[in-house]
Order: structure tokens, then C-alpha cells, then sequence
């Protein structure tokens, strides 16, 4: 009884300080292709098999009910401690080649969210890139902006000489 107890604890301080958290079911897998997906999300996530009536006590008590009806059959959930789309996207990829993994919804960033959201999720580009897109573009922005503002001044300058020399030329 106190196992249990001290499961339901723990399982519920993975809710409550998880960026996200995704529930699958793997029925059909076997240890070494859980072992293979635990290990593409290990950088971002834990991966836990859990007992459905326990993670129901766990989740509720961490204010989460979402997961109340689709806690049925063999579960594990993805305890997302890093970047959520990526996580979301080896879930993909892996059910991508391995069928029997479905991922039935989730809770993310103070909602829950749908099998279909999440799968948008893994659509999103990584954190990474998207930042770099933005760095590019605000570098692209900066650089018009500089252009912008020396324009008129280079100009001026082209000006001014051009009289120069034609004043020169008349002397």
C-alpha cells in the first residue's frame, strides 16, 4: 500500500513539473523497440509505463482529468522535461515505423491537447531552427535598415562632389 502511494507521489510531481505530458499506448511492443523509443526521447522526456488506475489518481491529483477516459489498455507516458515538438516528433517518426504505438492525447502547457495537436506539434520546426529563422530575418531587417539610413547620406555625398568638380571644371 505505501508502494503505491509513494507511485501515485511521485507520478504526480511528473505532472505537475512537466512541460508537457503525452499518453500513448503500446500494446503489441516489444522491450527492445520500448527500449529504441525511450532512447529518442531521453534528451527531452522520460518514458514510463504506468498502471492505469494509479496514473488516474496521480493526474487528478495534479489537476489533470483528460487522460481519465483514455487510461485504458497498456499506457505509458512521455514526462516532457525539455522541448515538447521534439519529443512530439520522435513519437511520430517512431509510430511512423512502428504501427502499434499510438499516441492518444495529451496535456501541454496548462491544457490538454488532442492526438491531432499533438501531431501538429510535431509538425512545428524545432526551437532551434525557428530561432534561427527569426535571427535571420531580424539580421536581414537590420541590414535594409542600415542601407535605408545611409542611402540620403551617401547620396549627399555623391551630390556634394559632383558640384565640387563641376565648380572646379568652370574656374
Amino acid at each position: 500500500m505505501a508502494n503505491k502511494e509513494a507511485s501515485v507521489a511521485e507520478m504526480t510531481e511528473k505532472f505537475r513539473t512537466s512541460n508537457a505530458v503525452l499518453l500513448t499506448e503500446y500494446r503489441g511492443l516489444t522491450v527492445a523497440q520500448l527500449k529504441s523509443l525511450r532512447q529518442s526521447i531521453s534528451e527531452h522526456a522520460t518514458y514510463a509505463v504506468v498502471k492505469n488506475t494509479l496514473t488516474k489518481i496521480a493526474a487528478n491529483a495534479a489537476g489533470i482529468t483528460s487522460f481519465d477516459d483514455d487510461l485504458v489498455g497498456p499506457s505509458a507516458i512521455a514526462f516532457v522535461h525539455g522541448d515538447t515538438v521534439a519529443v512530439a516528433k520522435s513519437l511520430r517518426d517512431f509510430a511512423k515505423a512502428n504501427p502499434l504505438l499510438v499516441v492518444k492525447n495529451g496535456y501541454f502547457d496548462g491544457n490538454p491537447i488532442t492526438a491531432e495537436e499533438v501531431s501538429k506539434l510535431a509538425d512545428l520546426e524545432s526551437r532551434e531552427v525557428l530561432l534561427a529563422k527569426f535571427a535571420g530575418a531580424a539580421k536581414a531587417s537590420l541590414f535594409g535598415a542600415a542601407y535605408l539610413f545611409n542611402a540620403p547620406l551617401a547620396k549627399a555625398v555623391r551630390t556634394v562632389e559632383a558640384l565640387r568638380e563641376k565648380q572646379a571644371s568652370e574656374l
